[in-house]
C-alpha cells in the first residue's frame, strides 16, 4: 500500500503538507496542492479512513435509512439509494446503510457515535417517532419525504398532493366520471406512510372538486390481492371507467385481469399510474404516468445533506419535486356507455 510518506517525496514536500491537502486544515498554494494531487492520483494513494476520521474528526460517511418491506416497491427505494450512493462518492463520503425497522434507536446511536457526518432517512410517515429525536440532537439530515411536521426539518420529495391533483385533473378532463384509485397495501395506510396518504388527500380533493365519484382501495402484493381487488371495485361500481394506480407490483396483475375480463385499455377503462418510467414504458400497452423522479430525489437528498454537514447552510426546509403526467396509451375519453 502507498503511503502518505511515499506521496511526499514523491510530491517533494513534507507529509505534513500532503496530510493538509488532503483535510483542507490550512491554505496551501494552488502550485503545491496541484503536485500533491497528481502525486497521489499516480502512485493511487487512498488516506487511512480511520486516521483520516481521527485527524479530521468527521467519519466521512453518510448514514442511510431505507425501508426493507414487503409491502414496498424494492426496485424504487433502491433506485433512489443507489443515487444517494453515486452521488456521495463525488463527496468521499460511503454510506452506512441502516433498515427503517430499527427506527428511533438508529438515529440515537448514529448521532450519539459520530458513526456518520450526516444522516438520510427514506420511508418517511406522517408522524414519524424518528423525526423527535433528529429535532433534540440536531444531527444534520434529510429526511426524503414528508411528515405531517416539517418544521424545523430539510425535506425533500415528489409533491404527492399535486400528484393526486393531477391524475384527477388529466381522468376529467377526458371526460370520466366514476374513478378508483388503486393504492398501496392496507400496512402502509396504517402506518400513515406520507407518499400513500398525501396521494390520496390531493386524489380526493381535486376528484371532489372536479364533480367525480370515486372509491379508493388499498391493494396487497401478488397476483391474487391485486385481482381480488380489481374485482371488488368493478363489483361494487361497475360503471368505473378509470382507475389511477399507485401500487406498481400491482400493475401488470391489474392489466392483465381486465384484458381476461373483456375490458380494453383505453377503449373501456382507463388506466393512469404513478410509478418509474421503466414500469410504464415497458406495459403493455404503455401507461400514461406521474413518473417518480428516484435519481433526482437521491442526488439532491446527498447535496442538501451535505451542504448542512460542512456548515455552509444551517437554514431548513422543504423541496417538493413538482409532478409531470405523460399522456401514453393507456389512457382516453371516457366511454360513451358502460
Amino acid at each position: 500500500m502507498v503511503t502518505l510518506a511515499q506521496v511526499a517525496r514523491h510530491a517533494g514536500v513534507s507529509p505534513s503538507t500532503v496530510s493538509y491537502v488532503i483535510s483542507g486544515k490550512r491554505s496551501i498554494s494552488q502550485d503545491t496542492r496541484l503536485r500533491v494531487e497528481r502525486s497521489i492520483a499516480e502512485l493511487g494513494y487512498h488516506p487511512h479512513a480511520g486516521a483520516r476520521a481521527l485527524a479530521s474528526n468527521r467519519s466521512n460517511v453518510i448514514a442511510l435509512m431505507i425501508p426493507l418491506r414487503t409491502d414496498m416497491f424494492v426496485p424504487v427505494m433502491m433506485e433512489i439509494a443507489i443515487a444517494i450512493t453515486t452521488t456521495a462518492r463525488r463527496y468521499a463520503h460511503d454510506v452506512l446503510l441502516l433498515t427503517s425497522e430499527e427506527g428511533p434507536s438508529a438515529v440515537k446511536r448514529i448521532a450519539a457515535s459520530g458513526l456518520a457526518d450526516a444522516m438520510i432517512l427514506m420511508d418517511v410517515e406522517l408522524e414519524d417517532e424518528r423525526i423527535p429525536l433528529l429535532r433534540q440532537t440536531g444531527a444534520a439530515a434529510v429526511l426524503v419525504g414528508l411528515p405531517a411536521d416539517p418544521a424545523g426539518l430539510t425535506c425533500i420529495d415528489l409533491d404527492f398532493e399535486a400528484t393526486g391533483r393531477l391524475a384527477a385533473d388529466h381522468l376529467a378532463d377526458l371526460g370520466h366520471r366514476e374513478v378508483a384509485l388503486v393504492g398501496a397495501a392496507e400496512s402502509v395506510y396504517r402506518r400513515h406512510t406520507g407518499f400513500a396518504e398525501r396521494t390520496l388527500a390531493g386524489f380526493r380533493q381535486q376528484a371532489e372538486a372536479r364533480g367525480l365519484s370515486f372509491l379508493h382501495r388499498p391493494c396487497g402484493v401478488g397476483h391474487e390481492a391485486a385481482t381480488g381487488t380489481l374485482s371488488r371495485i368493478l363489483a361494487e361500481r361497475p360503471g368505473t371507467t378509470a382507475l389511477v394506480v399507485q401500487n406498481e407490483s400491482a400493475v401488470p396483475h391489474l392489466l392483465n385481469h381486465l384484458r381476461q375480463s373483456g375490458r380494453a385499455v383505453p377503449e373501456d377503462i382507463s388506466v393512469v399510474a404513478i410509478c418509474p418510467d421503466e414500469v410504464a414504458l415497458h406495459s403493455a400497452p404503455q401507461l400514461t404516468s406521474v413518473s417518480i423522479p428516484a435519481q433526482e430525489m437521491g442526488r439532491r437528498a446527498v447535496e442538501l445533506v451535505m451542504a448542512q454537514a460542512s456548515g455552509r447552510q444551517h437554514t431548513t426546509g422543504l423541496t417538493l419535486l413538482s409532478p409531470v403526467l405523460t399522456p401514453r396509451e393507456s389512457t382516453g375519453p371516457a366511454p360513451r356507455s358502460v
